[in-house]
């Protein structure tokens, strides 16, 4: 039998979701209004309001009913984990759609755009209250070293989005530093996933084995952050008439590269902390 919670959709968070829910299916319907292209980017964005509409509405349904409390997961985890993707996901689509789709004429596009920060202001504000009262929530992906793991994934994506092919297949030093995105990415991806279905915690000595992650990592990272530069820009400067061309999109799979680095010592440090330095209660 369903048991309705209606108080699921009166807490602060609750009313929240149904903003944002509301927002982000007005902002995928103002862009759709407007027609597609075969942009990447385009798709990028339009992947980002229709994905965080569809689960922020599965959650406000799965939490009305009580359905939650039936799923075989770590459920603080996954909204967590959710709330921060959806947030970097919104600001990364909030640069992204202004910078190549909105001209000062274009008022449906501006208005998108308008809804787009927005939403990513709704979802930033329900990391925040996620956060606030520690004791209510203690999954992995609620704190900062789990929160870290979905901000390195969503890098990750970004520079996914960035590359091409067509380039990088021709040089053996760009296609290393995909493998290592690749690797990186999937493990990490593994670790969200399998903290989520409540499996990491069964894992003997995972908490040394993610240490060990971390810094391989970060050894990884550090070999992209040289040579995807090197193979990239040596003896290929920026084309005449460049407009949105795939130079820019090097420079921001190198921009990328260096916010993960960035973000895996970062993680890594933490790791170390917790692993060898702080003393079990």
């Amino acid at each position: 039998m369903v048991t309705l919670n209606t108080q699921s959709l009166t807490t602060p968070i609750g009313i929240i979701r149904l903003f944002e829910f509301a927002l982000t299916l007005i902002t995928f319907s103002l862009v759709a209004s407007i027609g597609h292209t075969t942009f990447s980017f385009w798709a990028w964005c339009m992947f980002t309001w229709c994905f965080c509409c569809f689960v922020t509405l599965l959650i406000i349904i799965l939490e009305f009913t009580s359905l939650n409390t039936k799923v075989p997961i770590s459920w603080d985890d996954f909204t967590t984990a959710f709330a921060m993707l959806a947030t970097l996901m919104h600001l990364a689509a909030s640069v992204i759609y202004p910078t190549f789709f909105v001209c000062s004429t274009c008022s449906i596009a501006i208005a998108a755009t308008v809804m787009s920060c927005i939403c990513f202001s709704l979802y930033a504000a329900e990391v925040g209250l996620a956060r606030a009262k520690p004791g209510e929530i203690s999954g992995f992906l609620s704190t900062v070293p789990g929160l870290l793991k979905v901000l390195e994934a969503f890098v990750a994506c970004i520079i996914f989005i960035c590359l091409n092919s067509s380039f990088y297949r021709f040089f053996p030093g760009l296609q290393w530093c995909v493998a290592v995105y690749s690797i990186c990415f999937i493990v990490t991806l593994l670790i969200i996933i399998l903290t989520i279905g409540r499996l990491l915690a069964r894992i003997p000595f995972m908490d040394k084995c993610l240490t060990g992650f971390n810094v391989l990592a970060v050894l990884l990272y550090l070999t992209a952050v040289v040579i995807w530069p090197v193979y990239s820009f040596q003896n290929n400067p920026r084309p005449q008439g460049c407009v949105h061309c795939y130079w820019d999109n090097l420079v921001v799979v190198s921009c990328m590269t260096c916010i993960n680095l960035i973000v895996y010592i970062v993680d890594t440090v933490y790791s170390v902390r917790l692993v060898f330095f702080v003393s079990p209660a």
